[in-house]
């Protein structure tokens, strides 16, 4: 799977051009991506822009053209790294307006935020922006990770529903044999889940949680 942050820095430089012409590869950013009613540079493209980045890298995209649609993609860090996701909110937190790009870093006092993206300056291009304006971060996963069972609430023993099922064929297919697909969170299916826990570096709590998710999806990201 290629770099999203470098598919998207190959791009650099991409900028709209003044008037009734359109940049091509612009429109071809949101063609390639699915929006099929967009033709020109005018419509605000960053989450196009992104969407066809994420396209490319074979990561989970909102095929949206609204910047607030990344905050339900994904899920949400503290501690972004290069390539995580970054939304802003533009005018007013609460307006419906945004922006958003692939977060690269803070400047050193840690009141801007380094993003590479498109329509920023009217071009693809890395940017700072105001901190204070960040909604959140999101860190994607491989678009074809498998669904994973929610983990609020928390699975444990005794738990009996589809959910365990998803869990169970899960921990199968890393190698965790769990017995039965029979969506009874029994014995056998706890110690199995210990013991991936243990393997991870984790306390086994033979608890599905928060931590345990991520814990799946990082090794289906890898």
């Amino acid at each position: 799977m290629k770099s999203l942050v470098k598919i998207a820095a190959n791009e650099i430089g991409i900028k709209e051009i003044p008037g009734r012409e359109n940049e091509k590869r612009i429109v071809d950013y949101a063609k390639e991506a699915g929006f099929k009613g967009i033709t020109d540079d005018e419509t605000p493209w960053c989450s196009i822009f992104v969407n066809w980045c994420c396209m490319k890298a074979g990561l989970q995209r909102t095929y949206r053209a609204n910047a607030r649609s990344w905050l339900g993609v994904g899920r949400p860090v503290d501690d972004p790294v290069t390539g995580d996701i970054v939304v802003f909110w533009r005018d007013k937190p609460s307006s419906w307006k945004g922006h958003v790009g692939i977060f690269m870093g803070y400047s050193k006092n840690r009141m801007r935020v380094y993003t590479l993206g498109g329509n920023q300056k009217n071009s693809v291009s890395i940017q700072g922006y105001d901190a204070s304006h960040v909604l959140g971060f999101r860190r994607l996963t491989d678009e074809n990770l498998p669904a994973l069972p929610k983990s609020n609430p928390n699975l444990k023993r005794g738990s009996r529903n589809e959910d365990v099922s998803i869990l169970q064929k899960i921990l199968g297919e890393l190698g965790y044999d769990c017995g039965a697909i029979d969506g009874v969170f029994g014995p056998r299916t706890e110690k199995v889940l210990m013991a991936f826990q243990k393997d991870q570096g984790k306390e086994p709590t033979g608890v599905y949680n928060s931590e345990t998710k991520a814990l799946i999806e990082n090794i289906f990201q890898a």
